[in-house]
């Protein structure tokens, strides 16, 4: 979801005019399950390749879509998909200063990385099944990707580009990522330990060791078609990185700081998160991601950053 506010006024501006156009709204509609390349937008609307550049390059200004350089037959393609399915636009402010500190939030789908590298056992499920081909790699190349509700793979990570487009001037005080995960496991296995480890902006924060991949009970939001016998719930955990350090659920995990992060409002650069098994990982154990239909927990990953 992305959060606007008239105390931004100039994203506010950038996403009402992103979004008063027939074709960017067409173009938003092309990319609600899957990611398009730009000839291939141009040949659905029958516009002609220059006009869709144009109106990406507006949409991708915003954040409301994101795109990525993939090679191609001849050179490389700029392929595009849509980066929130909800936006929401808070039209009063806070009287005088009596509330110093803001908080820009954004929810990723799971289904939305930007790259990745995982390792078998792996794979992913939507709403309505689980993608095929089962346990191979490829399926996290593949366009129904986008609309993931569980991935799981035993080795690798998998990494998530997030707008940052809080206020230029604003005085970040931390930033958090909260999700659901647990375990990889044959089946499910509640003593199977994992080390899960976090990067922001290529530096890494910190590991924390799961304990399992959990199984005894349904997931409360899991679709019927689930059995019994499989993973089917995380736990929720926030990884938050201050001037001081970095916790994990409040308790102090590492001595990264917010400082060695690098993070800017509206830099060119956006806040790269990436969540993975490191190679050299006592306990090898695998990771499953959680979105927001599967398992415990309404939400996908969760970016806040609260700023002053």
């Amino acid at each position: 979801m992305l959060d606007l506010s008239l105390d931004e006024p100039e994203l506010l501006k950038q996403v009402a005019h992103a979004l008063a156009s027939d074709v960017r709204l067409e173009i938003i509609k092309l990319l609600n399950d899957r990611k398009m390349n730009i000839i291939d937008i141009a040949e659905q609307l029958s516009l002609p390749v220059s006009t869709v550049a144009l109106n990406v390059k507006v949409l991708e200004k915003t954040g409301l879509i994101v795109t990525e350089t993939l090679p191609a037959r001849r050179g490389t393609m700029k392929v595009c998909s849509r980066n929130f399915d909800l936006v929401r636009m808070k039209l009063h402010t806070a009287l005088g200063n009596h509330n110093p500190k803001n908080c820009y939030t954004v929810e990723m789908p799971i289904g939305h990385y930007s790259d990745c590298e995982v390792a078998s056992t792996c794979g992913m499920a939507l709403e309505s099944g689980i993608v095929e081909p089962k346990e191979e790699p490829s399926v996290f190349y593949m366009p129904e990707r986008v609309s993931a509700q569980l991935i799981w793979f035993r080795q690798g990570y998998v990494e998530y580009k997030f707008p940052a487009a809080f206020p230029r001037q604003a005085s970040i005080q931390s930033i958090q990522f909260a999700m659901e995960l647990c375990s990889e496991a044959p089946t499910y296995d509640h003593d199977w330990p994992s080390d899960i480890t976090l990067w922001i902006n290529d530096t890494e924060i910190g590991t924390w060791t799961c304990p399992g991949d959990f199984g005894d009970r349904r997931g409360k939001l899991n679709p019927d078609w689930v059995t019994d016998a499989v993973t089917q719930y995380g736990l929720l955990k926030t990884w938050k990185v201050t001037g001081s350090g970095t916790y994990l659920d409040d308790v102090l995990l590492a001595g990264v700081t917010l400082q060695e992060l690098n993070i800017r409002a509206r830099a060119a650069a956006p806040v790269k998160l990436r969540i993975g098994i490191k190679s050299d990982a006592v306990n090898i154990g695998g990771i499953n991601l959680f979105g927001r239909r599967f398992g415990d927990y309404e939400q996908d990953i969760v970016m806040r950053v609260m700023y002053e």
